[in-house]
């Protein structure tokens, strides 16, 4: 066998050899072509915005292949629709390419509600669009905190600080209108009920400020008001009683027990 080959001159030899290694690159050139689908490039399709099972399906019928890489979500977009892909739409790429997906979540995540009693309205905004929260209807009371909330509403109830919500939900808010111009007599609320003191007040328009409990109480609302501020009265000399006035939005304090004290203006409750 190799006597065919030492026979043979060194230049012969030569050029054999090199014709092979000609040979072996050309069948390893076309070879790689065939395999790497050389000069056979496809056009991404624009698929952002599609629900993703339509999407993939569009990319697979294309010679794509398709993974989806993360999650996200936005209120305003189709739930499973496709956010984002990469490579974008209209660029050229080998057949076979995978396509990466970023799609918006089935499900809104939660988030907990805060308080925001006691914030200006703008304030209030940024904490909801900080939170993926949209701001709802605004409305208004009475109070002497004008323009700052006074509660806050979701599905027209009023939302505690903690509540776990979907992300996108809208709150609405009760903002204070400020102090009323008309005056009206200050209610006599001694010897009331808690409860009942509050929502006498709340038809007047009037707001609750300090609740000063005289003894161990378990229950606020099932308490007694025994003394209010201001009074009903006020005597600016001995004898002389002169109706104490309020305007609409202004506060009483209230000083309770868990059980009545008869006074006069109990009294006086007791018979109307």
């Amino acid at each position: 066998m190799f006597k065919f080959i030492t026979n043979k001159p060194l230049w012969v030899n030569i050029t054999a050899a090199i014709g092979l290694i000609l040979v072996l690159v050309v069948i390893l050139f076309f070879s790689l072509k065939a395999i790497t689908n050389h000069g056979e490039d496809a056009v991404v399709p624009n698929i952002t915005g599609q629900n993703v099972t339509a999407a993939i399906k569009t990319l697979e019928s294309k010679g794509f292949k398709v993974e989806i890489i993360d999650s996200i979500f936005i209120d305003t977009l189709a739930r499973l629709s496709v956010i984002k892909q990469a490579p974008e739409a209209d660029v050229k790429v080998k057949e076979g390419r995978t396509i990466y997906l970023t799609i918006n979540k089935a499900v809104a995540p939660e988030v907990e509600m805060p308080s925001l009693i006691g914030y200006s309205y703008k304030s209030a905004e940024l904490m909801l669009q900080s939170l993926n929260l949209k701001m709802g209807d605004t409305s208004y009371r009475p109070d002497f905190a004008r323009n700052s909330i006074l509660e806050q509403l979701y599905n027209n109830k009023t939302i505690k600080e903690g509540t776990k919500i979907p992300m996108g939900s809208t709150i609405s808010f009760v903002l204070g209108s400020g102090i009323g111009n008309t005056e009206m007599n200050v209610p006599n609320l001694v010897g009331l009920k808690v409860s009942d003191a509050i929502a006498n007040m709340q038809s007047m328009h009037l707001n609750v400020g300090t609740i000063v409990a005289y003894d161990a109480i378990s229950d606020t609302l099932n308490a007694f008001v025994v003394e209010q501020r201001p009074p009903v009265y006020s005597e600016p000399t001995p004898g002389q009683k002169v109706q104490n006035k309020l305007r609409s939005g202004q506060v009483i304090d209230l000083f309770i027990k868990s059980t009545p004290t008869q006074t006069s203006d109990t009294i006086k409750n007791t018979n109307q």
